[in-house]
């Protein structure tokens, strides 16, 4: 077996094999190969993406680029995120994904990359590798004809509504994500060729979104202050409209703007029911209600994982929510994040700087990576075993250190 970055004359076998590793029957017809040479070709980077070969067939994929990571506080931090990972049927259980992801951590640690967040298609793989959930997700169901909004949500006089087309939300999107991610511990960044597919301006062959309506809200100053991008059925019973709405994004920089898109989404003609997925945790919706059950929530799910690289450069990144000085022992099988750390943590700001003081707290890598983002109680986690509280007290004041007030949230997959 031989496991390595790839070429580009290697890119239509390693296409099949993730694929092969998804479940997708390959297409190897002439126009599906140039199409998929021409998708790759833009968005991998060859120095990140790995194939594992048995011969000249390609058995594993594996390949990572470079984002931002918004953490508590605001800043946002160089992570390698982690995708395409497959490990064809006829060769589970050789190593061959142990070796690709020791690899692919290495060298992002040697880049100075602070953390790898990855999302697991499987729970039991990635806690061994030292990832931990740092973030979840709900998909839900808003019935709109037992409810309606409640009368003191908040309303900007001025602000309005303007249906765009796909090439304006190419131009206006991307600024407004910039300043909605500052805002979101958990968001990652969107390319250009993210947005490319996101619109159907430039769409990924693989896998082309469906074509929307957008919907932008401009604030009384006339900035744009939100955008939603929504589709719909077309269900009717005999006369009656039975419409479903299904919101594929919604961000917004105030409250008053994310009351006005959803707002406007349940006010389209024929729409009886809302379906949003990908959504925050903490999701405004429910108290913008007069019957917040209106909303049925059909899954809330593990989402972004992440695995702490550089526990001082990433602890020393974000901020806290109490002043307090916390020593924590971390047990990593990879070493990248083993050792005592002293978590001296303020409102504006904090350091981490290993320390040879008695621990605190100890705990695992995937432990600590799960509780980076502000989710995640340490409470809880000691009663549950995953943490070790070596003083009285200390997991309570972990609590108060490292909770966010909003849960950290990535709406993109990747």
């Amino acid at each position: 077996m031989d496991v390595r970055t790839i070429d580009e004359d290697e890119l239509i076998p390693w296409t099949a094999a993730v694929g092969v590793g998804f479940l997708r029957v390959p297409d190897d017809s002439k126009e599906n190969r140039e199409k998929r040479l021409a998708h790759w070709r833009e968005r991998a980077d060859l120095a990140r993406t790995r194939g594992a070969f048995d011969g000249d067939r390609c058995v594993g994929t594996f390949r990572s680029f470079a984002t931002g990571l918004t953490v508590p506080g605001g800043a946002i931090v160089p992570v390698s995120a982690i995708t395409n990972v497959t490990v064809s049927p006829t060769h589970r259980r050789r190593g061959l994904l142990t070796e690709m992801m020791r690899l692919d951590l290495a060298d992002a640690a040697a880049r100075g990359e602070m953390l790898a967040i990855l999302i697991a298609a499987e729970y039991r793989i990635y806690g061994r590798f030292g990832f931990g959930v740092a973030t979840e997700y709900q998909k839900f169901t808003l019935d709109m004809l037992r409810t309606d909004f409640a009368p003191d949500a908040p309303v900007e006089e001025g602000g309005r509504i303007e249906l765009v087309t796909p090439e304006e939300v190419a131009e206006l999107g991307p600024p407004l994500h910039e300043e909605f991610r500052g805002l979101r511990a958990g968001a990652i960044g969107r390319t250009a060729l993210w947005w490319g597919n996101y619109t159907g301006l430039n769409p990924s062959p693989a896998n082309p979104a469906p074509p929307r309506f957008h919907a932008i809200y401009r604030d009384p100053s006339g900035k744009v202050a939100g955008l939603v991008s929504y589709r719909t059925d077309d269900r009717w019973d005999e006369f009656v409209p039975k419409v479903t709405l299904t919101v594929d994004s919604l961000m917004a920089l105030t409250p008053a703007a994310e009351f006005a898109l959803w707002r406007f989404c349940a006010s389209v003609d024929y729409v009886e029911k809302i379906e949003a997925a990908d959504r925050s945790p903490d999701e405004l919706l429910p108290m913008l209600l007069t019957d917040a059950r209106a909303i049925t929530t059909q899954t809330r799910r593990d989402f972004v994982w992440t695995r702490i690289l550089d526990a001082p450069a990433a602890f020393s990144a974000r901020t806290y929510g109490a002043r307090d000085r916390l020593v924590v022992e971390v047990s990593d099988d990879l070493g990248y994040a083993a050792g005592r750390f002293a978590i001296d943590g303020a409102l504006d700001g904090g350091t981490c700087v290993p320390t040879g003081e008695p621990a605190e707290l100890a705990l695992d890598v995937a432990t600590l990576g799960a509780l980076y983002l502000g989710s995640g109680s340490p409470v809880r986690l000691a009663v549950a075993g995953r943490i070790s509280e070596l003083s009285p007290g200390a997991a309570e004041r972990a609590e108060a250190l490292l909770r966010t007030p909003r849960e950290p949230w990535c709406p993109d997959w990747f």
